[in-house]
């Protein structure tokens, strides 16, 4: 199993689970968040940025996740950089 789990969001309780992963395999950073309300993608979709397309392509997805997991998501990253995967 190439996954590494970073942590979970303690607020959630057993029902959902904001989550954070470093893949040591692709060295790169996984994350399961809520789903973006139809508003906030929609949102998101319109956003430009030079030199890219508009929209959100089809293997990508808009999530969200709570900034209480900010030190999760730092950790992640600090991981993948080093690769200093647990």
């Amino acid at each position: 199993m190439s996954l590494v789990f970073i942590g979970i969001d303690p607020n959630t309780g057993d029902k959902q689970s904001p989550t954070v992963w470093v893949d040591r395999d692709s060295k790169e950073l996984v994350l399961q968040g809520w789903k973006a309300s139809p508003e906030l993608e929609a949102e998101a979709a319109a956003f430009t940025v030079p030199g890219h397309a508009v929209g959100i392509p089809e293997n990508e997805a808009v999530i969200r996740i709570p900034a209480r997991m900010v030190e999760m998501i730092r950790e992640a990253c600090d991981a993948v950089e080093r690769a200093d995967l647990r």
